[in-house]
């Protein structure tokens, strides 16, 4: 099968297009032909090895750092989720795929059942590998081969199949954003009436709270760049905000309950100004700079809490399917790029002028 292996931390240099062999699945394990798959921060911030702890700049600026001409970085040994990336690795944490193939039956519950043969479904790439009551948990295309590929194979126990109308483009942009955005609001417990304070809402995580949260019936203020504001508003969100505009300034102190913040940087200290007493700060990554300054004060005196969200919970995947079989969230597709384009996708993912999500097109089978 075609796919792109990503060969260790460094440029785009790192991503190779070519034929490797096509997985067999193993007990409990089922072959899924990749129809499309989206394209995500992580599979960036994991080539970079942005994950490392030595590294305190942004995405973009970790990218520009690296010369693409160069044989560059050797692997960092804490730049994956969950440490060391293993390397030569196929990405793409996004899949929807159609069912071909199934393995022996597995243990515990896990059989790979013949009733998904020949169904369309989505991925959990989160999968918590010793049950919900842990927090132990691997990825998809961070800890072991992913969808940037024709087929993959994964646990029967992570496919949800799924009904509806929506092309294939159009649900491989749900899985890491949707799941991302459902957990932290899970996680945060937003409900009906909760005022939401989203940074970064052009983005696919960001644009996928703004739903979500709506969906729960709360009030969402989003922030982004002008020139994306009718998208997002269009999504739900109730009020908009320039990402340069002082947020205090802007919103007030004491004037929102939940800020569901991907950005961090230099704008972290503003968003815990604008927390109510009591108030929930929950992010899942940190796309302006993972080290950020924290006046203690400002958490303690409010009795603000902090919340991180990557595992993802029971309720979370399940629920999604749900919200796309009733017609109660839409898909933002911004662009597709067929699979040996990947290096086109990712520079035009990081100029970060797109609304929602791009995915990518494995070539059709001989």
């Amino acid at each position: 099968m075609m796919a792109v292996v990503t060969t260790g931390n460094g440029g785009y240099d790192k991503l190779s297009y070519q034929q490797v062999p096509t997985p067999t699945p193993g007990p409990g394990e089922v072959l899924l032909r990749v129809l499309a798959a989206g394209v995500n921060n992580t599979e960036i911030n994991t080539r970079l090895g942005w994950y490392s702890a030595s590294v305190k700049s942004d995405t973009r600026a970790s990218a520009d750092a690296f010369d693409d001409s160069a044989e560059n970085a050797s692997d960092s040994e804490d730049g994956g989720w969950n440490g060391a990336t293993p390397f030569p690795l196929i990405q793409g944490t996004d899949c929807c795929g159609e069912v071909v193939a199934l393995g022996a039956p597995g243990e515990e519950g896990a059989d790979a059942s013949a009733d998904l043969l020949g169904k369309r479904v989505l991925v959990r790439a989160c999968m918590r590998t010793r049950g919900f009551d842990h927090w132990d948990s691997v990825w998809m295309a961070s800890d072991f081969d992913g969808a940037f590929a024709q087929f993959v194979k994964v646990p029967a126990s992570e496919v949800f199949p799924v009904d509806c109308d929506w092309s294939d483009e159009e649900l491989a942009t749900i899985p890491c954003a949707y799941g991302t955005a459902e957990n932290m609001l899970h996680r945060a417990g937003v409900s009906a009436g909760d005022r939401v304070l989203v940074t970064g809402a052009s983005g696919g995580v960001g644009s996928a709270v703004v739903q979500l949260a709506k969906r729960r019936g709360a009030h969402v203020t989003a922030v982004a760049g002008s020139a994306k504001h009718e998208a997002i508003r269009d999504l739900g969100a109730d009020r908009l905000l320039d990402r340069d505009d002082d947020l205090l300034a802007s919103l007030g102190e004491s004037s929102i309950d939940v800020a569901v913040d991907n950005v961090a940087g230099k704008g972290f200290g503003g968003v815990l100004e604008v927390l109510d007493r009591g108030g929930r700060y929950v992010s899942s990554g940190a796309i302006a700079g993972p080290v950020v300054e924290l006046d203690m004060r400002k958490l303690y005196l409010k009795d603000v809490r902090l919340i991180g969200s990557t595992a993802w919970d029971e309720p979370i995947f399940p629920a999604l399917i749900g919200y796309i079989e009733r017609g109660e969230i839409r898909p933002l597709l911004a662009r597709t790029f067929p699979l040996a384009q990947i290096v086109e996708a990712q520079q035009a993912f990081l100029e970060k002028q797109h609304v929602g999500n791009f995915v990518l097109l494995p070539p059709p089978l001989d």
